[in-house]
């Protein structure tokens, strides 16, 4: 008897033994002997990588900037078949259990015994979390054992700090979906273009199915594999009741019906301005403030920021848009040029020599010959690397071609694309509505908009008329249309003709009639009379802060100047006459929605109201009866509109500024060179390279009526007193014999 009480004692001891084990392993690694464990606060506050996301003034997404493309969303958030999916996947007692399933674990530990691996995992949804909030590295079998039992204290300590909602919502936004979706929401976006609270059943399915094993169950690569699993998981869902076999039986025969969408810097709405915007704004506002969590700068890629900007999508895809159909039809007319020159796409005054300047150059700037560069290859070496032909995929108007070309022939190749800027800008508040800073992002990256500046041609010559206007002149006053000569700080005579060649008439023109013709004689008149400086001085006021030589010239339009510096400087009369400084974003708020700054613009009053009125009045008769008329005629734009063109020399940049109560936008187009240019002025002016974007983006924009555009007229201020503003009885005269009035001019 005694004996066989041993006997009982050791079996129980050796029953017993691993389990008083495992309370002594766990209560060890609970007082952290083997590992240090998560601190309190680091369960309460998780450390994640977070995209900030940038919000269009709608309500839009425009894009996120990320090192995980994760957008946390809250339980509520999340579509209920997700969270069904999820439970009766892989937790079915994940309600019941406090981190550790202790039935699921010992029907893991039979399959183990028995061989029978069909019997599911023990791991719970707490332990999974556990998992991925604090990765495992690279271990040894024993200490393996060790880290699954410190995941078991971390997914107790996890039940303890979160409802079992918390924990849901966290593993959802955890998880990484593969194809840059990490987390629930980017999930939905990318697989189904879809928000992660409107999911289909079989859509949400297939999701959590991916939770198994993403590569393993990806739609992308293994449909039939990641179909078969979606099926699996509705069956779960229907063997714990929620859902019903008869919908189960129609769901499974559907396709997986993935919209893929991948994510991309290069793709969406408004790449251009989210570029300048993570570029240079977001660069140094970061540096600026810093981040009470980690004490270090705020970092758009991890902190989960909130940037709410002034671009309205609605007015962006018509910007786009615009810019497309335009370009596409331009640049399939400049590729019919070319075929004719001997030195296409260069003009046919360029010689050898300087094309031959223009490649080394560009060569110079490209990535291939700073890696080969650095990598200590001569220049003869570096240029005999660069006539090698290598298969590439290049760009074109109808869709990217994959080709084998030399990289010296792509240089010369990519020249003969046609670039363009345009922006729109609310002129009431100074609001960025729409902004495309090239024709295609991926190919080209540069800005056109906010970081190229080019020269401005006559879209110059209001800001001359405008000082005229301040200094008392009139939109009907009159001047002489006469060659004027000016004498130059070096004492050399500058005496500009006009654009076509057409000698002034001996007569009398008003302000309006000459700026809606682009006269060049009254331009040179108008700098002569006030001086350059003072030019200068009023349209720094006006915001452009480019460079601009103190030289009679500007008057034509010398300076080079960015195109949103002109549009904001124009805006300023749309406004009248106040210039708000242009802003892009309204506010910034953190991950948790507290505001960290919000962006109110600067103002400065520069002219009365009835002197911008004036200016207006000026500048329509661009639109009303001058070189920007077609918007009359081939758009079909009825409305009150104010505007100027702009080409410079051998039709190198074609330019229009276009000015509404409502919205004021501007547009310029050329080539990368200033060799790169159409022949004929016909093709190459203003009102034929940048017009169109113009007229076709406010075509769109009236056509859209959610955005409830009144195409209201210029109001008219009070006490305009006896300002003349009806010039018809000057203009219809064709010009008036010039009287004795006292002008210096040299003709």
């Amino acid at each position: 008897m005694q004996k066989n009480s041993k006997y009982v004692k050791f079996t129980w001891l050796f029953v017993w033994s691993p389990f008083i084990i495992l309370f002594f392993l766990i209560s060890l690694i609970s007082f952290e002997l083997f590992f240090d464990l998560p601190s309190v606060e680091e369960l309460q506050n998780p450390k994640s990588n977070l995209a900030t996301v940038i919000y269009s003034c709608d309500g839009k997404t425009l894009g996120k900037y990320y090192a995980e493309n994760r957008v946390n969303v809250k339980y509520y958030e999340l579509d209920n078949d997700l969270i069904n999916a999820l439970i009766s996947t892989e937790d079915a007692r994940f309600i019941k259990h406090s981190g550790i399933d202790l039935k699921a674990l010992g029907r893991s530990v039979s399959g183990i015994l028995t061989g029978n691996m069909n019997k599911g995992g023990g791991s719970t949804l707490t332990q999974q979390l556990a998992k991925m909030m604090f990765p495992r590295q690279k271990l040894s079998k024993p200490k393996m054992v060790l880290q699954k039992l410190k995941e078991w204290v971390i997914a107790a300590r996890l039940e303890k700090n979160y409802t079992k909602d918390e924990i849901l919502s966290m593993y959802l936004n955890k998880f990484d979906f593969l194809n840059q979706a990490v987390g629930i929401k980017s999930a939905a976006q990318i697989y189904f273009n879809r928000n992660q609270d409107s999911l289909e059943i079989q859509q949400a399915a297939m999701l959590i199915g991916m939770a198994k094993n993403p590569s393993v169950f990806n739609p992308i690569k293994k449909a039939d594999t990641t179909m078969h699993r979606r099926n699996v998981v509705m069956f779960q869902m229907v063997k714990y009741g929620v859902l019903s076999k008869q919908k189960y039986d129609s769901l499974k025969l559907l396709p997986l019906g993935v919209i893929f969408q991948p994510e991309d810097h290069n793709d969406g709405l408004a790449p251009y301005f989210r570029e300048y915007l993570r570029e240079y704004f977001m660069k140094d506002w970061c540096s600026k403030h810093i981040n009470p969590e980690t004490n270090k700068p705020y970092n758009i890629y991890r902190d989960g920021l909130k940037i709410f900007t002034t671009v309205d999508s609605r007015m962006q895809r018509c910007a786009e848009e615009a810019v497309s159909e335009h370009m596409f039809d331009l640049q399939k007319l400049f590729n019919k040029e070319c075929k004719t020159k001997k030195n296409a796409p260069f003009a046919w005054n360029v010689n050898k020599e300087q094309i031959e300047n223009i490649m080394i150059s560009s060569m110079k700037r490209s990535d291939r010959y700073r890696s080969l560069k650095n990598a200590g290859f001569s220049r003869e070496h570096i240029l005999e690397e660069f006539k090698k032909p290598v298969k590439m995929l290049v760009y074109s108007i109808k869709g990217d071609i994959d080709t084998i070309m030399t990289p010296w022939d792509s240089i010369r190749y990519y020249k003969s694309f046609l670039h363009t800027g345009f922006v729109a800008i609310e002129p009431t508040t100074g609001y960025v509505k729409a902004w495309v800073g090239g024709v295609n992002h991926r190919h080209f990256k540069f800005d056109h908009v906010k970081v190229g500046r080019r020269q401005v041609g006559s879209t110059f010559k209001p800001f001359v008329y405008a000082l005229a206007i301040q200094e008392g002149y009139s939109p009907c006053y009159q001047v002489p249309n006469v060659r004027t000569c000016i004498t130059t700080a070096d004492g050399k005579e500058w005496c500009p003709d006009n654009s076509d060649g057409e000698k002034g008439t001996g007569k009398m023109i008003t302000l309006r009639k000459a700026l809606a013709g682009s006269v060049n004689y009254v331009s040179a008149f108008l700098i002569k009379r006030f001086g350059p400086e003072a030019v200068i001085n009023l349209v720094r006021r006006m915001g452009i802060t480019a460079p601009i030589d103190a030289v009679p010239s500007i008057c034509l339009g010398t300076p080079d100047i960015s195109v949103f510096e002109m549009v904001a400087a124009n805006a300023t009369f749309a406004n009248k006459g106040t210039y708000i400084q242009p802003t892009f974003i309204t506010r910034i708020e953190d991950k948790n929605g507290k505001v960290l700054e919000e962006f109110i613009p600067t103002t400065d009053e520069v002219f009365s109201e009835q002197n911008a009125f004036a200016i207006i009045q000026l500048m329509r008769g661009v639109v009303d009866y001058g070189t920007g008329s077609r918007l009359r005629g081939r758009f079909n734009l009825r409305n009150e509109i104010a505007g100027k063109t702009g080409t410079t020399q051998n039709n190198a940049d074609g330019w229009f500024m276009g000015l509404t109560p409502e919205l004021v936008a501007g547009c310029w187009t050329g080539g990368e060179e200033r060799s790169v240019h159409f022949n004929s002025t016909n093709e190459g002016q203003g009102a034929s390279m940048a017009l169109p974007i113009w007229g076709k983006f406010f075509q769109k924009i009236y056509a859209d009526k959610s955005l409830k555009m009144t195409k209201a007229g210029f109001k008219v201020p009070a006490n305009m007193g006896d300002v003349e503003l009806d010039c018809s009885k000057y203009d219809a005269a064709n010009d008036l014999e010039i009287q004795d009035n006292g002008f210096e001019t040299n003709y």
